[in-house]
Formats: structure tokens, sequence, C-alpha cells
């Protein structure tokens, strides 16, 4: 009989580059340890009190982390390199800019009950970093739905009567409750957890380490 796939339960914010880069270091050591697996997306809002034009990305980091604006961009070459070795393209500006990403999870809230979170999430991930969309638009949002196969005029729907307001209120309460302040946070068999990006090789280990202990 072939083990249960192991669960692993991402917090994610998709305005967050360490989250997509620590999700495609997991994703690689999942195929080099051939390791079953399902993950489960959850919201996370690293700037919930983001005003609704949002901010310069340039000047958030500067403000947000105390860096100077040099520091700031040797974090965001930084980034850019660990993207393109893991096959995602940031492509950051001068004018990029953060938002609060509520609406957008609302959104992930709906495609999760339809088994796409993931494929949305991945779409947002791209969106936001790689082609610089105003993922705080709705219909930006919507568009991006459309275009990973869900209905567009639902997800509008969806967003613009705030369907989901509560759920992801809530959802996101449970995870502050568990003690997450950052993201990401990866929990795995709903036991064990590891924040940050870790890289290939450390989730590799995590992975063996799970399957030689708790397989």
């Amino acid at each position: 009989m072939s083990p249960d796939p192991l669960r692993i339960d991402i917090v994610s914010d998709v305005m967050c580059p360490w989250c997509v880069i620590g999700y495609r270091q997991l994703a690689r050591a999942l195929e080099e340890t051939g390791t079953a697996h399902e993950i489960h997306w959850h919201p996370f809002e690293l700037n919930p009190h983001m005003p609704r034009e949002g901010q310069n990305l340039r000047d958030h980091l500067i403000e947000k982390y105390g860096i100077t604006a040099q520091q700031s961009r040797q974090t965001r070459s930084q980034i850019t390199a660990l993207g393109a070795e893991l096959g995602f393209e940031f492509r950051f500006s001068d004018d990029m800019r953060m938002h609060n990403t509520f609406t957008a999870h609302q959104l992930l809230h709906w495609a999760r009950e339809l088994g796409r979170a993931h494929e949305l999430e991945m779409a947002l991930f791209a969106a936001h970093f790689t082609h610089g969309r105003d993922l705080s638009d709705i219909e930006v949002l919507a568009d991006i739905a459309g275009e990973t196969g869900l209905d567009r005029d639902t997800a509008l729907e969806v967003l613009r009567n705030q369907r989901f307001a509560r759920d992801v209120r809530a959802h996101e309460g449970f995870w502050v409750n568990q003690g997450i302040r950052g993201v990401p946070a990866m929990i795995f068999r709903s036991r064990h957890l590891v924040t940050g990006a870790q890289g290939v090789e450390n989730y590799a280990r995590i992975l063996n380490h799970l399957a030689e202990h708790e397989g």
C-alpha cells in the first residue's frame, strides 16, 4: 500500500517574494525526493493597513524595515537572482507598488472551494512580480481568474459583493492565533512548522526526515 500523501499547509501572501521563492524551493525538493504530497494554501496579509492606492515598493521596504535605498536595491537583486535559479522571473522596477491583498485572498478562497487555489496562487504571484499588475483592482483580479480557467463573471461578482470577506478574516485569524507572524510558514503533517524560504537542500532534508521517522 502506498503511503498517504504528505500534507503541507502553506500560509502565504502573494505580495511576499519569499513566499514564491520558498514554494519553488520546496517544489524542487518534493520532486527530487519523489515525495507524494498535497498542498493547501492559506491567507496572510503582510500589510493589512495598506491604503487602497498602495505604496511604492522601494519606499515601503525602507520605511517598514529601516533599510537604506542601497540595501533595498541589494535585496531586490538577491531575490531576482534566487528567482531566476528557480525558474521564476522577478521584474522589479522603481515604480512597483505594494498593495493590500485582502480582496485577492477572497478570490483565492473562492478558488479553493473549486479546487483551483494552487493554479490561481501561482498566477497571482506571476501577475504581481513578473507582470506588474495591480492585485488590488477587482477587474484585474477577475481577469487573472479568467486566464486561469475560472469564470471571470463569477469571480467579479464574488469580489464585488465581498461574499467571502468574513470567511477570509476568520481564516487569517486562525493562523495568527496559531502564532504565525510572518510568511512563508509551512506546516508539515499539521504538526511541524517551518518558516522562511529554507532552500532546496534543507527542504529535502526535512522531507527525508519525515519519510524516515513518520512515513
